[in-house]
């Protein structure tokens, strides 16, 4: 009988989970099952997020055509500015190298245009930079894609992106 209690007892407390300390996960999810394949425009945007919110050069890099261009407005001198991949690579790795934090939020999509291997994408922003837990801006704006590919089965890439922010 006292086996039988023991036995009944072993069961019931090997059996029982508790709520707050549950089972560590017996598979861990990869980060790169958060990685799109970039067969879609959306896929590029969830990688360029996945890239900011992780600081990832690798995956950031494979959103950049050999023939990138950015282009945004120096209002404080009145001048728009221009560079291609190498110095877009170079700004972006020391951005993520030097903030803590970034939270990229894509919002509306104003306009798209989009056929097997071009399609061009203006949509807003929202940035959110921590540089020190005392130090954080936000900024809110509008940017502007042409995106290309090889084929309808390629990744897209970003041949041209322009910043048409007003800051």
């Amino acid at each position: 009988m006292k086996w039988l209690l023991f036995s009944i007892l072993t069961l019931a407390l090997v059996g029982c989970e508790n709520p707050f300390a549950p089972k560590l996960a017996t598979q861990q999810t990869a980060p790169s099952s958060f990685i799109s394949n970039q067969s879609t425009i959306d896929g590029v945007f969830q990688n360029f997020i996945y890239a900011y919110t992780f600081k990832d050069t690798t995956v950031y890099s494979k959103l950049i055509a050999p023939n990138f261009t950015f282009t945004y407005m120096d209002y404080s001198r009145g001048v728009s500015v221009s560079w291609g991949r190498d110095d877009e690579m170079r700004s972006t790795s020391a951005m993520f190298k030097y903030v803590n934090r970034l939270i990229l939020n894509w919002n509306n999509i104003l306009s798209l245009t989009e056929d097997s291997l071009q399609a061009t994408v203006t949509r807003g922003f929202t940035l959110t930079v921590a540089f020190n837990p005392a130090d954080i801006e936000e900024v809110d704006g509008k940017a502007y894609f042409e995106m290309e590919r090889a084929s309808s089965s390629a990744p897209w890439q970003i041949t041209l992106w322009k910043d048409e922010s007003n800051f």
